[in-house]
Parts: C-alpha cells; sequence; structure tokens
C-alpha cells in the first residue's frame, strides 16, 4: 500500500486564500451597504430610463411639432413671424426656446433665433443666441459660426469676425461652404490691411476649392490684395 504524502500548500496558494477570506469577511460585514449601493445604482438607471422614455422623447416630439411652422416662416424670410410666432399657433423660435430649450429641438431654435435676429439687424442679440448654441455637427454649426463672424463684423469687430469666419470653413469641411468663409476672411484681412494673410487664404480658395464658385475669379482678388503688401 503506497504511503500517502502530506502537502503543504506553497505561499502563492496560501495568498490567494487569504484573499478569499478576507473577500468574505469584507462581504460578510458590509453586505447591507453593499445591496443598498446596488439598489441604488437600479434606481437610479430605471429612473434615467424611465424619463427618458415617458418624458424628454415625448417632449423633444413635442417640441419638433411645435417648431415646424417657424422653419417654414425661416425659409421664406418672415423673420420677425418665424422669431416671435403669428398670436395664432405658433409660438415662435424665443416661445419654443422657453417651451423646450432642453431638447435637441430647443437648442436648434436657438440658431434659428439668432439668424432671424441678424437679418433683422439686431446684431447683439443675435450673438447671444447664436453663441448659446453648443452643438457641434457638420451642417448648422459651421453656418452658426460664419453668421457669428458677420455679427462681429456688423459691429466694427472685424478682428472678432475674420477669426470666426476661419473656423466656420474649417468646420465645414466643405467645397460648398468653405471657400465662401475664407472668401469673406480674406476680405475682413483686406480692410484690416492685413494684405498678406488676404492673399493666404484667396491662394487656399485657389488650391484647394478650385472648382468653387468662389475660385472662378479669385485670381483677382489675390492680384489685388499682392498689389498692397509693400
Amino acid at each position: 500500500m503506497a504511503k500517502k504524502v502530506k502537502t503543504t500548500p506553497t505561499q502563492a496558494e496560501a495568498n490567494v486564500g487569504e484573499i478569499f477570506s478576507r473577500s468574505e469577511r469584507f462581504i460578510e460585514t458590509y453586505k447591507n451597504h453593499i445591496m443598498i449601493g446596488i439598489g441604488a445604482i437600479i434606481f437610479i438607471v430605471v429612473a434615467v430610463l424611465g424619463i427618458r422614455q415617458y418624458y424628454l422623447l415625448p417632449k423633444e416630439a413635442e417640441a419638433r411639432e411645435t417648431i415646424f411652422p417657424g422653419e417654414n416662416y425661416l425659409a421664406s424670410q418672415q423673420w420677425d413671424l418665424a422669431l416671435n410666432g403669428d398670436s395664432v399657433t405658433y409660438i415662435g423660435f424665443l416661445g419654443v426656446i422657453d417651451d423646450y430649450g432642453f431638447t435637441k429641438t430647443g437648442k436648434l431654435a436657438k440658431a434659428y433665433a439668432g439668424i432671424c435676429y441678424y437679418h433683422l439687424g439686431q446684431y447683439d442679440e443675435a450673438l447671444e443666441y447664436l453663441e448659446s448654441y453648443s452643438v457641434d455637427d457638420k451642417i448648422i454649426s459651421p453656418v452658426v459660426t460664419g453668421l457669428i463672424g458677420d455679427c462681429y463684423v456688423n459691429t466694427n469687430n472685424v478682428e472678432k469676425g475674420v477669426k470666426y469666419f476661419r473656423e466656420a470653413a474649417s468646420k465645414a469641411e466643405s467645397q460648398y461652404l468653405s471657400p465662401v468663409y475664407l472668401k469673406k476672411a480674406g476680405l475682413a484681412y483686406e480692410s484690416l490691411s492685413d494684405f498678406k494673410k488676404a492673399v493666404e487664404v484667396y491662394n487656399t480658395i485657389k488650391d484647394k476649392y478650385a472648382n468653387s464658385l468662389e475660385a472662378a475669379d479669385i485670381d483677382k482678388y489675390i492680384n489685388r490684395a499682392s498689389a498692397q503688401i509693400k
């Protein structure tokens, strides 16, 4: 009969056993706290999902329906009606902001309100709403940024305006929009007598956006600005 060999645990095995033992003691000691913590997490997750499903999504749908007439007024350049409403069924972009400002549509209404104020010649009010629009997208955001530049130029802050034109061109990354804002930047630089930078942005149009409408006569602008460099 073979003799039974008595083995002793290795140091690693002993360490693992100690860890498990401590874990068991920890769980036993704090099990009530752990259960309360897990319950709180579950409650928060359920609450967030519930708010989204039964409050935010219906509000978003309601906001979209409410803003729709304003988008039609905006498209037809009826700036005051789009902004303030028609006193019948449409509450205006300002009303949408008041009632649904926390929704995506409410944030979009801020951009729309800024556009309306700009076309009404109320540049300070336009800036207030345009600069509060914080959604970063490839369509609305560059337009808003460019319009902020227009507002600053129209309030005689050309230096700040040109910064926004260049930012709008960069944000757009578009064969259609980017050269528009670069040309605005070039004209702004010329008005500041910074002809070297004007030539720089005009050349960007020529080299990078050669097929754009702005590139068709860009040599005229390059030559004009170049002639002023001393």
